[in-house]
């Protein structure tokens, strides 16, 4: 398995301390803080770990404050109910003794029943686009050093965005675009994996789509966005070594907020999770910008 995709997967497993206590370690891949796709998905896995037989089909997290990647993340799971048919989870991340999440998630016997969806957008299939990475290659000069890192690094996944971005001098544009992921290397058939897999990449790109309207350069260092809150649906069955477009859009921001939502699409059509987010968005004077530590705590 190519090195970064199996980093990734073994970073997501945990390491079991107790009975519904696991630790978890961290990745710089040049976000301000800890991924918050890393914590959402190893708080899902934390919870993964405490039920069998069925599986998660929603999750509901806070993000309470900014992971320090040079730390361990303690998960304490609570198992708050198991009934006929559903459990749920409360899981907390922890880090030096307070709480940087909450999540709460549900798992079901898996069933059959009424089956509906909305369409899949039309745009371009992923073999003719471009990787992040590609298009980012002749604008590195003017990205700052560590968002340089987060589009250049080496990542365990192919993303491959049907909208082109301007990072330096961007133009307003309707607040929604369309990205195909896909991992880098074939996975396990392991579907709690493939789960946690699409729980990390949920955190890519979709905040930043409530900026897309208002032309932010973000290459002046003078725009803050700091996830808040996350929810997702898992609908159907898929893996994260075969394509899947990621459509996003924002229909509103307000207050110093944005409001996000997503919808994950198999190449064939298939409809197979949904996501929102709203998160704090921010944009500074910088000649009064100052140091400042986790941008919630301004909240």
């Amino acid at each position: 398995m190519h090195p970064v995709l199996d980093d990734l997967i073994t970073l997501l497993g945990l390491e079991r301390i107790e009975e519904n206590i696991f630790r978890g370690e961290s990745r710089d891949i040049g976000s301000p803080q800890v991924f918050g796709g890393q914590v959402l998905g190893q708080a899902l896995s934390a919870a993964q770990r405490t039920v069998e037989g069925r599986v998660a089909h929603s999750l509901h997290a806070y993000f309470l404050r900014r992971g320090d990647m040079n730390a361990p993340i303690i998960y304490e799971v609570d198992r708050a109910r198991d009934g006929g048919s559903f459990s749920n989870r409360r899981v907390v991340a922890i880090q030096h003794g307070r709480p940087i999440l909450n999540m709460a998630a549900s798992f079901q016997n898996p069933e059959g029943g009424l089956s509906h969806q909305t369409q899949m957008p039309d745009v371009p299939a992923p073999e003719g686009l471009k990787d992040l990475t590609h298009l980012a290659a002749d604008k590195l000069d003017k990205i700052p050093v560590k968002l340089r890192r987060f589009m250049t690094d080496q990542r365990p996944f192919d993303f491959r965005p049907v909208e082109q971005s301007n990072f330096d001098e961007p133009k307003k544009r309707p607040p929604e675009k369309h990205v195909w992921i896909r991992a880098v290397d074939r996975i396990p058939d392991d579907n709690a994996l493939h789960q946690n897999l699409l729980a990390y990449v949920s955190d890519f790109e979709l905040l930043a789509t409530s900026t897309l309207p208002h032309a932010l350069p973000f290459t002046r260092g003078n725009v803050i966005l700091a996830s808040l809150d996350h929810a997702l649906w898992f609908h159907r069955e898929f893996r994260m070594d075969e394509w899947l477009l990621y459509s996003m859009e924002s229909p509103n921001a307000s207050g110093a907020r944005g409001f996000t939502r997503g919808q994950f699409f198999r190449q064939d059509g298939t409809m197979v999770a949904s996501t929102t987010q709203e998160g704090l968005v921010r944009v500074l004077d910088p000649s009064k910008t100052r140091k400042r530590s986790d941008p919630r705590e301004q909240v």
